[in-house]
């Protein structure tokens, strides 16, 4: 008899877990999402990230806080799973397990953050997207550039150094940033951050066009090195309190002392952009280009011709008006700010069969409006260009 009454009050304990887990999560303070879609060769990248993000929660007080990943392991399966920490080890508890998502589409990703925001409601949200990155550059561009001039990107290279599109190798398994920025706004979001782990993507017209969904932009204006963000030294400062000024010094010091001494880094305050762009449009509006100075300006990528320019080093080729080049200055200094960027003395490029790029001048953020590289050709459309033209 003792051993049924205990048999039915482990059932009844069952029974009522069961319905505890189906009842809706409590909203704690913050949830940061790791967003990781298929990149085709970084999948073991990722999860050294994880790794590296589990080593900085293990030092830190995670109560009120959440940090939940979505992450393929292959083009048609994804996981949705939190990482959390114990004295025993980390665990990952799977939240939801995906068979072909629709990662590139509208729809698709507004339902993957739909999913997110749900298991893991919270006051403010943050977002790690983890892929290979290039910047505004739509995949329409890329692929009639392959087919039509056999253009080479920078993750293609041979014997080379690594380094991190957005999204995967092929058109196939990539987004455009416009899309991405819809689904946030399809799902109601606004990011405290967004920190891009991927090439190219600190550019004036990602920023531009995600203004609306998030506070922060943080990225690399180059390649970044494959080993990626090293998050076991700036984790503590992306969950919680955030520190951007800290991110940037311990990104830098990290890859200063990396076997691939190369890193570069911008954090953009996206509240400051309409102001800035409101200056860019009187200079714009006084100034046309001297094509002659393009090859003066500092290059950002080893694409040729050139795609990203350093964007304070583009206005000060273009604009001679002082006091309206004073103006936009202290704008772009509200915009990323002196302690919210960094560089090492060179950069890398995995083009033309690699090489080093001395970095003489540098505001952390990249442009496009001077490039006459065939992938610029719809440039015009992006909403920057709109606002400043």
């Amino acid at each position: 008899m003792k051993r049924i009454l205990y048999f039915l009050l482990l059932l009844l304990f069952a029974v009522t877990s069961c319905v505890n887990n189906d009842e809706p999560p409590v909203p704690v303070e913050q949830t940061v999402f790791v967003y990781m879609p298929w990149s085709t060769d970084l999948l073991s990248y990722f999860e050294t990230n994880l790794t590296d993000m589990e080593s900085a929660m293990a030092q830190m007080d995670m109560r009120g806080k959440r940090v939940v990943v979505f992450l393929m392991t292959s083009p048609d399966e994804a996981t949705l799973f939190e990482l959390k920490t114990h004295r025993e080890g980390n665990v990952r508890p799977v939240l939801k397990r995906y068979y072909k998502p629709a990662f590139t589409t509208e729809e698709g990703i507004t339902s993957i953050f739909n999913d997110m925001k749900s298991v893991a409601p919270a006051g403010r949200y943050a977002l790690i997207v983890g892929s290979h990155g290039m910047g505004w550059i739509p995949v329409s561009a890329q692929k009639s550039g392959r087919a039509a001039f056999g253009q080479r990107f920078h993750w293609e290279g041979d014997n080379v150094r690594r380094t991190r599109f957005f999204g995967g190798l092929s058109t196939a398994y990539q987004t455009d940033i416009t899309t991405f920025s819809a689904a946030l706004r399809n799902a109601e979001l606004k990011m405290e951050y967004i920190l891009f782990d991927d090439c190219y993507m600190s550019t004036i017209e990602v920023a531009y066009e995600l203004r609306d969904v998030t506070d922060h932009l943080i990225g690399c204006p180059t390649e970044v090195m494959i080993y990626g963000y090293p998050y076991h030294e700036l984790g503590q400062y992306l969950i919680g309190d955030i520190d951007y000024a800290k991110i940037c010094d311990r990104f830098i010091t990290f890859y200063e002392n990396y076997k691939d001494p190369y890193g570069t880094i911008g954090v953009t305050n996206c509240c400051e952009l309409d102001a800035l762009a409101a200056i860019m449009k009187e200079i714009n509006g006084q100034y046309t280009f001297d094509a002659s100075l393009r090859p003066t300006i500092q290059r950002m990528d080893g694409y040729n011709p050139v795609i990203f320019f350093d964007c304070a080093d583009y206005v000060r080729k273009l604009c001679s008006d002082e006091q309206l080049f004073a103006d936009f200055t202290a704008q772009m200094e509200r915009v990323v700010p002196a302690g919210q960027r960094a560089h090492t003395s060179q950069y890398y490029t995995a083009l033309g069969g690699g090489s080093a790029i001395p970095v003489s001048t540098f505001s952390g953020i990249t442009i496009s409006d001077p490039s006459i590289n065939t992938l610029c050709e719809s440039k015009e459309q992006t909403a920057w260009y709109k606002a400043t033209h």
